[in-house]
């Protein structure tokens, strides 16, 4: 057996590395018996030199065997579910996503995470619901899944600690974008829910971590390979992340827009998410013949309301009071009434007549990060009451001096430079381009073979 220094030579030098040699390198991390320099270098060699699939697995693997992997009753076979996204802006698929599914029957062990720089986290935006609890012991999200179908929660301690130790180190040493420590990262939590099937939005665009196709594809591809390798049926989907998803961005505003959606007043762009991401985790655990047939079966969950009452019993046992679950999931409900509110609205007007051409995410998510939505390291507070509605989408005709943005903030007023970016993230074409519409967000389909 090659010492740590000889295994980060080998692999600096681009050897290959065998499953043994993987398995010490994971389980001197865990462990804590390796310096953090030694760390930070095999994490480099395995950047610069990249992984080949093999390798990726015997990584998952072994990340995935560091701590808990969760037990579900024998009965549950094939109905364990999940998704992941790689993260974007106005991303509220989750909250809407798991009770659809409970309501088709699934059983939705969601493990989500918080946001960090641009990017929401589901976390963040349930925890805006006064009284919900995201950390929740192993015996309750069993009772969870047995009454209600579905739950989201953190990530315990014990969970895939291999991951905790690399995910840290990785960003402190620039080596977060690496295709198999990506990979490694996502599937090993989700082998470690023991899921059925899984479904990846790896999302591609101005405001993703990949900008293209081309290389968002790469990484889906190395995402199912590794989750159908690990025995999940995996699939992904690959979607554009340039305009905010919805109309609302920021914690507690997407919670409104989510209950909106699973009441039937969904943004079409979410709901074609929503459908054909469920339509896939419908197919792939064998519950439907066809993804048309499963998209068709979720988005009727939301007609008939049962996955709005999947959401409001998720609320209650997760720790949120049931006067405050039954209103929130009332029609026509004040959702201010318990969900914070910003202390000032300010709407910002367009400049000229004009087509909505584009809206820039990343500049929107970026200014919102600096009024307080988003946090910068790991731990740091969010103010949940701070977003943005979008009063416009693209392809809408404006006239000059009509409202298209309203920002939720506190404190100051917005700077001079704040309000200018702000302005500069709206694209308006002439008036004769009628034929600007909203672009589909799915681009591709990947589904295991």
């Amino acid at each position: 057996m090659l010492s740590i220094p000889e295994l980060i030579k080998k692999k600096r030098d681009g050897g290959r590395l065998t499953d043994e040699e993987i398995r010490l390198f994971i389980r001197v991390v865990t462990n804590r018996s390796i310096q953090d320099c030694q760390t930070g270098a095999m994490l480099m060699a395995i950047r610069l030199n990249g992984m080949d699939q093999a390798e990726t697995r015997a990584l998952t693997q072994e990340m995935m065997s560091s701590g808990e992997v969760m037990s579900w009753p024998e009965e549950w076979r094939g109905r364990l579910v999940d998704k992941h996204s790689t993260g974007g802006v106005g991303d509220k698929v989750s909250l809407v996503l798991a009770p659809m599914l409970a309501a088709c029957g699934c059983k939705v062990p969601m493990i989500s995470g918080r946001g960090l720089a641009h990017t929401g986290g589901t976390l963040d935006k349930l925890e805006s619901i006064p009284g919900f609890k995201v950390e929740q012991p192993g015996a309750q999200v069993h009772r969870i899944l047995a009454s209600v179908g579905c739950c989201i929660v953190g990530q315990t301690e014990a969970l895939v600690p291999a991951d905790r130790v690399l995910y840290a180190m990785r960003d402190a040493t620039s080596t977060v974008d690496s295709l198999p420590l990506i990979t490694g990262s996502i599937i090993s939590k989700k082998g470690a829910e023991s899921l059925s099937s899984l479904v990846l939005d790896v999302k591609f665009g101005r405001a993703a971590l990949y900008k293209d196709l081309c290389s968002a594809k790469q990484l889906a591809e190395s995402l199912v390979s590794a989750g159908n390798d690990l025995g999940m049926r995996t699939g992904a989907v690959l979607s554009r992340m340039d305009v905010p998803i919805g109309r609302c961005v920021g914690n507690s505003l997407e919670v409104i827009e989510a209950l909106e959606t699973l009441k039937g007043n969904g943004p079409d762009d979410l709901l074609e998410l929503l459908t054909t991401l469920g339509g896939m985790l419908l197919l792939m655990s064998g519950r439907v013949s066809s993804l048309s047939e499963g998209s068709t079966m979720v988005s009727e969950t939301l007609t008939g309301g049962a996955a709005l009452s999947k959401f409001r019993a998720m609320m209650e046992m997760q720790g949120v009071a049931s006067e405050v679950a039954r209103s929130l999931c009332s029609a026509g409900t004040d959702y201010h009434m318990f969900l914070r509110k910003a202390e000032h609205q300010i709407e910002l007007k367009t400049p000229r007549d004009g087509t909505v051409l584009d809206i820039d995410g990343l500049t929107l998510a970026e200014v919102l990060h600096t009024l307080g939505a988003g946090r910068s390291k790991v731990g740091e507070p969010v103010n949940h009451s701070v977003g943005a509605e979008l009063l416009v989408s693209p392809g809408q005709t404006v006239k000059r001096g009509d409202p298209w943005l309203r920002v939720h903030y506190e404190g100051p007023p917005l700077s001079p430079d704040q309000t200018s970016r702000l302005q500069n993230i709206l694209t308006l074409a002439d008036q004769e381009q009628t034929h600007v519409t909203q672009q589909s967000l799915v681009a591709e389909i990947i589904l295991p073979q």
